[in-house]
C-alpha cells in the first residue's frame, strides 16, 4: 500500500527553523516527483517546494532562500528545511508524490496523485 507520512511539524517562534520529513512507502520515492504544499486557514492550498526523479527544484517565490528540499533516496524520504520562519508560512504541510515528471507544474496540486495527511506547522510572533 502506497502511503506518505509527514512529520517534524510544530510551534516555533519567528525566526525560527523546522525539518519537515516525509517518509515514503510503497513506492520509490526515486522514480517520483515530490513536492510539499501548505494551507493555512481561510487560504487555498499553495506549493511550496517540488522535486523531479532526477532532482530539479523548484520553490515559490515566498519562501526562496529560506526553505530547501531534499530527498535520501536511501531511507526513501524527502525533507522541506525551514528556516527564517515567519507568521506567514503557519499552516498544515502536505508531501505529495507523483510518478509523472512535470518541472514546470512541481507547485501545482493538480500534478500529484498520492498526498500525505499533513503536519502542523505554527508560527508565533
Amino acid at each position: 500500500q502506497r502511503k506518505l507520512v509527514e512529520s517534524g511539524g510544530g510551534s516555533v517562534q519567528a525566526g525560527g527553523s523546522l525539518r519537515l520529513a516525509c517518509t515514503a512507502s510503497g513506492y520509490t520515492i526515486a522514480t517520483y516527483s515530490m513536492g510539499w504544499f501548505r494551507q493555512a486557514p481561510g487560504k487555498e492550498r499553495e506549493g511550496v517546494a517540488g522535486m523531479t526523479n532526477d532532482g530539479l527544484t523548484r520553490l515559490a517565490d515566498s519562501v526562496k532562500g529560506r526553505f530547501t528540499i531534499s530527498k535520501d533516496t536511501v531511507k526513501n524520504i524527502i525533507f522541506l528545511e525551514m528556516n527564517n520562519l515567519g507568521q506567514e508560512d503557519t499552516g498544515m504541510y502536505y508531501c505529495a508524490a507523483d510518478p509523472r515528471r512535470d518541472y514546470l507544474r512541481l507547485l501545482q496540486g493538480a500534478a500529484y496523485s498520492h498526498w500525505g495527511q499533513g503536519t502542523q506547522v505554527t508560527v508565533s510572533s
